[in-house]
Formats: structure tokens, C-alpha cells, sequence
């Protein structure tokens, strides 16, 4: 499970990202704090959000592209260092349009940065350890995000939010310190992009050409839109039928955090990360999403929201291996810039789907109706592997047991 902290050049970059991503939360703790202190209103917050997103949609292609080109240690260093400056920019007493500047600076940056993490991380491992790397590195984020929401929610009321915006400046400069402490020797080297292999449109062309790709973000699509926005089912769910308090969707975000946890911890442990199990876990969380539309009480959905987040976060670590495992080297960046605009997308078209869902049909039904959804579409996506593998569909394919090939 832990082979990967056996590199020192990870187990840096781990200790650091745990570092950062509670930063990262104790600020979106922050920032949602002035937002609604100063505005009151829940659609600006939205707009941060969209801000933040975009230019991963406009940009993340050529900044795939770019992750393919260059050394990615420097242009680490360098979007650290800015994040940085832009969370320090959040102390300044400047009004709405400095929040809505750094939610787009902060949403340009990511998209050219994404790619390159990706790439980076797989860098300072062996590839046999990558399943491995990626599901302890869910783990951290999960992590670092109950450590950040808690440790803000304290701070907040004693310092303020400025305090918070000054403790993730700091946790950036921590990133940078453990980059420039990394040996170089060390890291496996990756193939690289010559300048005139086509950039974009040679990264588009590639994916096309790639049909377990393409299947693998297609599901990606429908289960991360219609079986992934939980904060808005289960806010609707608590208000709604459960008739639940404030309390109870506090239980309910733990039952999440502590599922996506083991989720985690379960797949470091067994390392295989496979086709097999992500059709295994995507059929399970889109079955568990329709029961749960049926839970008579907050307990009983408490009970199926913690097999769901780790779930949800087995199936996510799979489609980030396989789209590593199963792709070029030089072609990397470009595809993993585009398992993140096809993320950024689910996003964008989910969250207010679920939320009309609700609305028009009530929050059993919406959980009902994109269960159903996304278990068909987890059936297909099954049958569709199926047959690019050159296999029948049955339940051994799924499980992984031994299936005879055809004649």
C-alpha cells in the first residue's frame, strides 16, 4: 500500500501537498465567508466557482500541450509562486472585483498547471507503484481537506477570514521549498513532445484514435455530472423529505469524508486499478445513488452516502491510472488536460441539472431518475469495453475472473 513513500522525492512532494490542499481549503472556507458576509448572496459565490472553471474549458488544451514540452519542475515552482501572491492579494481590503480577479487568475493557472502535475507526479515513482501513488494521493486530498475545513472553521471565528487567505500564501511557499529539495537524479524521466508534433490538434487526434479513452471519459461525463454534485443532493435531501437540520448535513459531509477515506485507503491497498474496477465501482455507486433516493431517514442515507464517496473516489483514481497507464508519454499532458475539461464540464452541466431535478421533480426523484441514469450508462460503458476488448459482457469480465476468449 505504501511503496510509493519509500521515494524520498515523493514522500516530499506528499508531506507538501497534504500541506497545500488544507491551505487551499481553509481559504475556500474564507473566501465563501466573505462572499455571503458582504453580498449575502449564494449565486456570486456560484460565480466564483464558474470563474474558476472556465478557463480550464478555453485553455486546458494548450496548456496539455505545454505540460508535454517542458521540464515541469520549474513551471511548478512558478504557479506555486503565484498562487501564493494571489492568496496574499485576498488580505487587501479591494471589494468584489479583486475575489472575481483571483478566481479567474486562480482558474488560469490551473489549467496550464493540471496537465503538468499530472505528468510531474508521475515522475517521482515507478510505473508499477503509479495505482498505488494516485490512490494515497486521494487520501491526502481527502485529508487535507477535513484537516483545512476544520482547522478554518476554528480560525475563522477567532482571526477572521484574512488570517486564513496568509496560512495558504505560506503553505504554497512550503510546496516550493520541498520542490527545489528534490533530487532530480532520481526521477524517472518521461518522453517529451518534439515542437512540431502538432500541439493541440495532434493531442485531439491522438484521444480520438484512443476508443478506451473515449469510453472511459464519456462515463467519466455521465457519472460525474448526474452521480457526482452529492453537496446538492444531499442538501435537497435534508431540507426536503428527510426533514434534517443543519446538524444533519454536517453528518452527512463527515459519512462523505470518511467514505472517500477508505475509498482511498482500499485501493492503495489492493493496487489495481483496472479497467474491471471501474466498471465494478461505477455500476456500484450508480445502484447505491438510486437506493439512496429511496433512504426512509437521515441515518439510513448516511449509510448508503459512505459506500458512494468511496465509491466515487475508487472509480476517480481509475479513470486518473488508466488514462496515465494506457497513454503515450509524449501525449500525456494533452490527455490528462482533457480528462480535466471533460471534469470542469460535468461540473458546470451537473450541478445545476441535479439542482433543476430537484426543483421539478423533488429530491427523491432527481436521486431516482440520475441513479437510473447512470447505471444504464455504467451497463453501456461495460458492454462498449467489452467489445473493444474483444470480450463478452458477464459478470466474471466484471469481477475479473478468468473469461474465454473468442474463437
Amino acid at each position: 500500500m505504501f511503496a510509493p513513500l519509500k521515494e524520498r522525492n515523493y514522500r516530499l512532494w506528499a508531506a507538501a501537498d497534504l500541506v497545500s490542499v488544507g491551505g487551499t481549503w481553509m481559504q475556500v472556507l474564507a473566501l465563501n465567508w466573505v462572499i455571503l458576509s458582504v453580498t449575502g448572496s449564494a449565486t456570486k459565490m456560484g460565480a466564483v466557482v464558474m470563474l474558476q472553471s472556465l478557463p480550464v474549458l478555453l485553455l486546458g488544451s494548450w496548456g496539455g500541450a505545454l505540460a508535454d514540452r517542458i521540464p515541469a519542475r520549474p513551471m511548478l515552482i512558478a504557479c506555486q509562486a503565484i498562487r501564493a501572491l494571489l492568496a496574499l492579494a485576498l488580505m487587501l481590503p479591494t471589494g468584489n472585483w479583486m475575489i472575481y480577479g483571483v478566481a479567474l487568475a486562480s482558474g488560469v493557472i490551473g489549467s496550464f498547471e493540471g496537465p503538468v502535475l499530472g505528468r510531474f507526479g508521475s515522475s517521482l515513482i515507478p510505473r508499477e507503484a503509479l495505482a498505488s501513488a494516485l490512490a494515497l494521493g486521494s487520501v491526502l486530498s481527502s485529508a487535507g481537506r477535513i484537516g483545512g475545513m476544520a482547522l478554518g472553521g476554528v480560525l475563522i471565528g477567532i482571526t477572521g477570514p484574512t488570517a486564513l487567505f496568509l496560512i495558504n500564501a505560506v503553505s504554497y511557499i512550503g510546496v516550493i521549498v520541498a520542490l527545489l529539495a528534490m533530487r532530480t537524479g532520481e526521477m524517472r524521466s518521461l518522453a517529451r513532445a518534439s515542437a512540431s508534433d502538432g500541439g493541440v490538434i495532434a493531442g485531439l487526434r491522438y484521444v480520438l484514435r484512443q476508443p478506451v479513452v473515449l469510453i472511459v471519459l464519456a462515463l467519466s461525463f455521465v457519472l460525474g455530472s448526474l452521480g457526482r454534485n452529492y453537496q446538492v443532493s444531499m442538501a435537497a435531501m435534508v431540507s426536503g423529505p428527510l426533514g434534517g437540520s443543519s446538524g444533519s448535513y454536517g453528518l452527512l459531509s463527515t459519512a462523505f469524508a470518511v467514505g472517500a477515506v477508505a475509498g482511498g485507503l482500499l485501493l492503495a491497498g489492493s493496487g489495481k486499478s483496472t479497467l474491471r474496477v471501474l466498471l465494478g465501482t461505477g455500476f456500484l455507486i450508480s445502484v447505491l445513488q438510486f437506493a439512496s433516493g429511496l433512504a426512509p431517514n437521515v441515518l439510513g442515507f448516511a449509510a448508503l452516502i459512505l459506500p458512494i464517496a468511496a465509491g466515487a473516489v475508487m472509480f476517480d483514481t481509475v479513470v486518473s491510472t488508466r488514462i496515465q497507464l494506457d497513454t503515450a508519454e509524449s501525449m500525456r499532458g494533452r490527455v490528462l488536460a482533457t480528462v480535466g475539461i471533460v471534469s470542469s464540464l460535468s461540473g458546470i452541466v451537473g450541478a445545476p441539472a441535479i439542482g433543476w431535478m430537484c426543483d421539478s421533480m423533488g429530491a427523491r426523484g432527481a436521486l431516482l431518475l440520475a441513479g437510473a441514469v447512470t447505471t444504464a450508462a455504467a451497463v453501456a460503458g461495460g458492454v462498449a469495453l467489452a467489445r473493444v476488448k474483444g470480450r463478452s459482457l458477464n459478470w466474471n469480465f466484471v469481477l475479473g475472473r478468468p473469461v474465454e476468449q473468442p474463437a
